[in-house]
């Protein structure tokens, strides 16, 4: 049951490696997204999941149900908005890490920023309890740091080709594609500081790091899984 979580700056193409990956293996991909997507549905999907056999769902099915469990433990435990609905959550789990990372907050941003972090690492542990899956991003790498057989993995590419990446993906000029890339940049290792008190590029926080400007994407995902499956296979041996 593989875990593999991917990080990377916005053009390194941690995503679209991560989503490969996960095809190859045959295994769950999620990202912000997807998590966003499911606390969307839950509003209108929780009820008829309910009764429905876990073998028969899709997996953002399988996802929205679980974090319809977690609203309701959130409940019974007595914690306060934003964890008492599906908007709330969908909120939180939106953010971003330029939000998260900024300086000079409020006690209250400071203390959702808090929340933030406590309920992905929750999400984020369930994952990885079931195993069969990709994590992008979120911090994964540190959540799941102590998790003996998950594979955390570094994307990495070269500045000038990030921002070309950029660039054409949003459709907007190189200097504006810098400029973005610069701030998510920050953002990102901003959000790491504060709550892992970590360099997220330092490579000594992942078992592996891939350079997509030297490894097309499938063969940097090939790379990745063969890691994945090597690692499983001595942990059983």
């Amino acid at each position: 049951m593989p875990v593999v979580t991917v990080s990377g700056m916005w053009g390194s193409g941690a995503r679209d490696v991560g989503q490969l990956v996960a095809e190859i293996l045959g295994i769950d991909y999620v990202d912000q997204e997807i998590m966003v997507d499911a606390a969307r549905r839950l509003g209108v999907s929780a009820e008829s999941l309910a009764g429905r056999d876990e073998r028969c769902l899709g997996f953002r099915e399988r996802l929205a149900k679980m974090l319809s469990n977690f609203l309701e433990r959130s409940a019974v435990a007595g914690a306060g908005d934003p964890l008492m609905g599906s908007g709330g959550l969908e909120v939180l789990l939106a953010r971003s890490y330029a939000d998260l990372g900024a300086e000079a907050r409020t006690a209250a941003q400071e203390l959702d920023d808090v929340l933030y972090v406590k309920t992905v690492s929750v999400i984020i542990d369930e994952l990885s309890q079931k195993g069969n899956i990709v994590i992008l991003g979120h911090g994964g790498q540190m959540i799941l740091r102590d998790l003996p057989h998950a594979l955390h993995v570094l994307a990495l590419a070269p500045l000038k080709l990030r921002i070309e990446r950029f660039a054409e993906r949003e459709q907007v000029a190189l200097e504006e594609a810098g400029k973005r890339i610069h701030d998510l940049d920050r953002g990102r290792a901003a959000f790491h500081r504060k709550f892992f008190k970590v360099e997220v590029n330092d490579p000594a926080l992942y078992d592996l790091v891939v350079d997509t400007g030297r490894l097309p994407y499938p063969v940097a995902a090939e790379v990745v899984a063969l890691a994945a499956r090597a690692k499983e296979a001595a942990l059983r041996s």
